[in-house]
């Protein structure tokens, strides 16, 4: 039986940029062995500090290629090279706070002592759980998958990479980065697979004793589906439709230059995007003017080429889904509102952009408020007051962020308290902060990265109970 042929494709060109072998059938079998084999020797050979040394290490080289990683990430996902070093240095900056909080939440700080008694000495360590198989998206690679990445190794865990087929070498630059840090062999495998068969036989695998996926709410239930038939951890973080409420009491004009920046950064292809806007009444017509003024400013082009702002989505298929939402609230009533930008009409050939796109008087029964987006869409709708805002923000199957815009801080706290959803920002967006937890509600996942809880995951609870020996 021959071998997976994987091939990226660039979302600028879309022609092939680099192709990998998948994983074979021998080769299913013997990751998992080998990395149980790690573990073993991983996780009694060496401590805490050790392994946060490793970590420091292997960051530092990572740091130093930062250029080329960076040059990868534009070919093969298409954000423009102006950000893609931006994501290596915060994903190299968020490892480093996790490596240094590691030390309260693993070392001798994080052992839970039980009740004092005499004759008696009772507490909880923490031990790792064994081999984590980490399943990682393409959008932002480095960001999500060192949320695990790191924890994982610095508990003591053997780890399993599968990039997604779009960014193939980021695992081959983790792999590598730390056996020159010294990490153990095995401790972190990677392998590269196309095929949903292929990747469930290694879910299914009885060696793997923890499971992260990142992506879609599809791809989280397939995970999900597959390791049913047998206990083991699974994390999910899935996809959002976070809304954004801006209040009347807002400088129209500030709040439109973030709104947009939180919606299309990245062609809008992040799991915590704004991907719908409530508008207080008495500021809508402001709001939207000040949006085309900052759309009208927005370069879309080339990712090569350092003045451009916007790319191309990634793929033929995410443009033809993005076009239809637009298509779908277009017919039911909303008007595309989106000002004139040579750039949105004049795209380089080939690639697959779509221009920035501002939609009006849109409501509950378009697709494009109620199901994932992901591109760079601004769907806004207007609403009397905060009550009505609530409840539309409420109004959907996700839960990852929303977003409250208001000079009124205090009066936005209680807000996003009846907010339902795992992050909310208040003046902010799209910001997964390294010391709050992670977590998405509803269909946005289970489970939580980042933190102190997101150590969590990545270990399990064993009670010392010890008594005197009788005198």
């Amino acid at each position: 039986m021959s071998l997976e042929t994987i091939t990226t494709i660039s979302p600028t060109t879309n022609l092939p940029v680099l192709t990998r072998t998948g994983v074979s059938a021998e080769e299913l079998k013997h990751i998992p062995q080998a990395a149980q084999e790690a573990f073993r020797s991983f996780s009694q050979s060496t401590t805490l500090e050790q392994r946060q040394e490793i970590v420091a290490r292997a960051l530092g080289i990572l740091e130093k290629k930062k250029d080329v990683l960076a040059r990868e990430l534009t070919e093969q996902m298409g954000r423009p090279i102006a950000y893609t070093e931006v994501e290596v240095n915060t994903a190299i900056k968020r490892s480093h706070y996790l490596n240094r909080v590691s030390t309260s939440i693993l070392g001798e700080e994080g052992i839970v002592p039980g009740e004092a008694e005499k004759g008696f000495k009772r507490y909880i360590k923490r031990q790792p759980v064994g081999v984590a198989l980490i399943i990682f998206a393409w959008n932002y690679p480095y960001l999500i998958s060192v949320n695990s990445l790191i924890p994982a190794i610095l508990a003591g865990n053997a780890v399993i990479l599968k990039p997604s087929p779009q960014t193939p070498t980021i695992a081959e630059h983790y792999a590598a980065a730390f056996a020159e840090a010294g990490l153990p062999q095995n401790v972190i495998q990677f392998f590269h697979c196309g095929s949903p068969t292929t990747l469930e036989g290694v879910v299914r695998s009885p060696l793997i004793n923890h499971i992260c996926f990142v992506g879609s709410v599809a791809g989280g239930l397939a995970v999900q589906k597959a390791a049913a038939d047998r206990l083991v951890n699974v994390c999910l973080e899935l996809g959002g439709k976070d809304p954004a409420y801006v209040r009347d009491d807002v400088d129209a004009a500030w709040a439109a230059e973030e709104v947009v920046d939180g919606a299309i950064f990245n062609s809008g292809q992040s799991c915590c995007a704004i991907e719908r806007v409530y508008v207080n009444k008495n500021i809508y017509d402001t709001f939207i003017a000040e949006v085309k003024k900052v759309l009208s400013n927005y370069r879309v082009g080339d990712p090569s080429d350092t003045k451009t702002q916007i790319g191309p989505v990634i793929s033929k298929r995410a443009k033809e889904a993005i076009l239809a939402h637009v298509a779908d609230a277009v017919s039911k009533g909303a008007k595309d509102e989106t000002p004139a930008n040579e750039t949105f009409e004049n795209f380089p050939t080939d690639g697959n952009y779509v221009k920035p796109t501002l939609l009006t008087g849109v409501n509950h029964d378009m697709l494009v408020m109620t199901e994932e987006t992901f591109g760079p869409v601004i769907p806004v709708m207007k609403v009397d007051n905060d009550e009505e805002a609530i409840k539309l923000m409420n109004s959907s199957e996700f839960g990852l962020t929303a977003s409250v815009w208001t000079k009124d801080v205090a009066g936005a706290e209680k807000i996003v308290d009846r907010i339902e959803a795992g992050t909310v920002f208040i003046n902010r967006s799209d910001y997964p902060s390294p010391d709050l937890a992670w977590t998405g509600w509803k269909n946005s996942g289970r489970g939580v990265s980042l933190s102190k809880f997101g150590f969590e995951q990545f270990v399990k609870l064993k009670s010392y109970h010890v008594k005197d020996y009788p005198k």
